[in-house]
């Protein structure tokens, strides 16, 4: 557990050195860099920290120094990939006249000293649930394939040039508070660009949903050291042209206004330099950060939470965890309770077979109808004497 938050730290406090453009650190050679690159790798953070090693090659083996080269060689032709991918998407919805919504882009690489610290980020659309089937057709005539799906929301798609794009046609959030507050905003947006079929969020908006969730993926674990990142980089761009007073009390609606400042608290702790964390202001209780850099690093493992809110919406993610796993349980009984009605109904069609087959065997019926019931009966016994002939006639293997 101490090895796991000890990685995490290291891993903040490079990454907060080449964002102030600090001297970094000496890099020990008691790192374990397979561990170290692999957390990287989760934390979507490994091209920038192969910015750190410049000059320090020697410190790192050969095989991971490697690995994070190619992680920042991936960002760097990403540039050119996304632009073309991402308004070859765009172009298409516009085409054929089919509403979208983009959630997210990968316009927070232009927010970054250098784009190809920015991960490789992508496109995140929100069609109508009865558009969602030609929205997907539309993805696969571009080429992209299907690479794994989010039950009940949507689907992660991927392309040969290795961009990729998730559509959706729920949001992937749960709790009736998210799904309110999400359709508010929703409703309220505006055409994205030139548009006249996509719409996007506003600036106060976009920062508000990538609060909320912040949040959300915060109590359920999800948390990411590059979510916390770019919280920073688009607050830091964007905080002079956004009403903070408007956010907060917004975010209130969603009922984490006060998680929210706290991530983007330690946002600014991890990032900034002494003058933005001056200007935000000095935490009042260190202990509540730390609680929140421990669950954040440990990915949940390190669990002390203290925060009425986030203690609130976990409750409420869980709640609604537990109803789905209910519906689909009860929807599992539903499916089996039909297929073993079918069976029993095959079965009774077999032994009472209907009016007019019976009528072929015995062509009595015809005239007497009542007999059935009786021809049934004489039907089993003829079946069973010669399903017990068989039996007994039947040559033992030797």
């Amino acid at each position: 557990m101490e090895r796991l938050i000890y990685e995490g730290r290291f891993l903040v406090n490079t990454v907060g050195g080449i964002m102030r453009q600090d001297d970094l650190r000496e890099m020990y050679g008691r790192v374990n860099w397979e561990k170290m690159f692999r957390e990287a790798d989760y934390h979507k953070i490994a091209n920038i920290i192969y910015l750190a090693s410049l000059g320090k090659g020697d410190e790192i083996p050969e095989r991971w120094r490697e690995r994070f080269f190619e992680r920042y060689q991936k960002a760097l032709r990403f540039g050119d990939v996304y632009r073309e991918a991402q308004q070859e998407i765009l172009m298409m919805m516009e085409m054929m006249n089919l509403p979208c919504f983009v959630i997210s882009s990968c316009a927070i690489r232009e927010l970054y000293p250098v784009p190809e610290m920015a991960a490789c980020g992508l496109l995140k659309l929100l069609v109508d649930e009865k558009s969602y089937v030609l929205a997907k057709g539309y993805m696969v005539d571009l080429g992209y394939e299907t690479d794994y799906s989010y039950k009940g929301y949507g689907e992660h798609m991927k392309n040969a040039a290795g961009f990729d794009m998730e559509i959706y046609y729920k949001l992937p959030l749960r709790t009736r508070l998210y799904d309110k507050n999400m359709k508010l905003m929703l409703e309220t947006a505006p055409f994205w660009g030139r548009y006249k079929y996509v719409r996007g969020f506003s600036l106060e908006n976009q920062f508000m949903y990538m609060l909320a969730s912040a949040a959300y993926a915060y109590v359920t674990d999800a948390l990411l050291i590059r979510n916390v990142l770019d919280l920073y980089v688009f607050h830091r761009m964007w905080k002079e042209k956004m009403n903070i007073e408007s956010i907060e009390k917004r975010m209130e609606g969603f009922r984490v206004d006060e998680l929210g400042k706290k991530i983007l608290q330690i946002a600014y702790m991890w990032f900034g330099s002494k003058g933005e964390k001056a200007s935000d202001g000095l935490p009042e209780d260190i202990k509540v950060y730390d609680i929140l850099e421990n669950r954040i690093l440990s990915r949940g493992v390190l669990n002390n939470e203290t925060d009425q809110q986030a203690l609130e919406l976990e409750r409420l993610v869980q709640r609604e965890i537990n109803r789905e796993q209910s519906r689909e349980k009860r929807i599992a009984f539903i499916d089996k309770w039909r297929k073993r009605r079918k069976n029993i109904g095959r079965m009774l069609r077999w032994v009472f077979p209907e009016h007019k087959y019976m009528c072929v065997i015995y062509p009595v019926l015809e005239d007497f109808p009542i007999l059935l019931p009786i021809c049934w009966i004489w039907r089993g016994i003829r079946q069973l004497k010669g399903l017990l002939i068989s039996n007994l006639f039947k040559k033992k293997p030797d």
